[in-house]
């Protein structure tokens, strides 16, 4: 179980992330800085965009993966010491923007993207093709036993059940606060928070009894785990778009060019098995995109 992380604990972590990157900070003429969150998916896509820039413009890139949760990537964006990541349009809307949830996709990402150029100078670019939305997992034995199928079928069993989230998914709006509220969740004590690389193996070894992935995770299928449909339409679209900077485009204006090819490229199925290749099969993430590259002639 992972200890519990505090708002503090967050803050001294974002500090820290900026400390390290302020020092990695250098004149980068003729360079792109590409950006990624700290899980599987996150470091895949941000190969994508690396590999896409290196492939069509004469620009070299910098990789700064892993880096830690949402806010961390916005706040390099905002520094200066961040051109491009992947972002997902309901994350940004309730983690970022802090607006109130919606289920219209169309809505949500003409919202990202005007607000976006508005408040932060950020260009938004068209979504990727998926849609990698909260999914919250159970073991399929159990998911037999108690017949559960939606959010639903697990309320009048959470009493008895362990949680395991993730940080964010604990404090975002679009997370178990909301969700909770929602569906009316309570389960035996608190969620025990928990590294994302974590949640499923706690979920194998029956630590926790239910867990929030992504639906995008290709451990899901490969362990046997049974995503509960989201039968309230609690959580938003989550698709996957590019964020690139303003200052960044205006002086290199080929990069938008060489990104928006990806738009409508990936499907739930190629993220899924992506990630699959990456977490289950021990392959390289530069590998694995540079493979779904040539696969798509890209």
């Amino acid at each position: 179980m992972a200890a519990r992380f505090t708002r503090r604990d967050a803050l001294t972590l974002l500090g820290g992330s900026f400390v390290t990157l302020a020092g990695c900070h250098r004149a980068r003429q003729n360079t792109a800085v590409v950006g990624s969150k700290n899980f599987t998916e996150q470091i895949i896509l941000a190969e994508l965009l690396a590999q896409q820039i290196e492939a069509h413009t004469s620009l070299k890139v910098d990789r700064r993966l892993n880096l830690g949760g949402t806010l961390i990537c916005h706040r390099a964006m905002l520094a200066g010491q961040m051109d491009l990541y992947a972002e997902y349009t309901g994350t940004a809307l309730a983690a970022v923007l802090a607006e109130a949830s919606s289920n219209d996709t169309e809505m949500v990402y003409r919202t990202v993207r005007d607000a976006y150029r508005d408040r932060f100078g950020f260009d938004v670019g068209p979504p990727l093709g998926f849609n990698n939305t909260f999914a919250i997992v159970v073991r399929s034995e159990d998911a037999k036993k108690f017949k559960l199928r939606t959010i639903s079928d697990l309320v009048p069993h959470a009493a008895q059940w362990r949680a395991g989230f993730g940080y964010e998914f604990m404090e975002r709006s679009d997370g178990y606060p909301g969700l909770s509220r929602a569906y009316g969740l309570k389960f035996a004590a608190a969620p025990s928070i928990m590294d994302l690389g974590l949640l499923y193996r706690a979920l194998k070894e029956n630590r926790v009894d239910v867990v929030a992935g992504s639906a995008t995770d290709g451990l899901i299928i490969a362990l046997g785990m049974v995503i509960l449909e989201d039968d309230r339409h609690f959580f938003p679209p989550y698709q996957a778009v590019t964020i690139l900077r303003g200052g960044a485009l205006r002086e290199h204006p080929e990069l938008r060019r060489a990104l928006d090819v990806l738009g409508g490229k990936i499907s739930d199925d190629e993220m899924r098995q992506m990630n699959y290749a990456v977490d289950a099969q021990q392959r390289d993430p530069a590998t694995v995109a540079r493979e779904f590259r040539g696969s798509k002639n890209l």
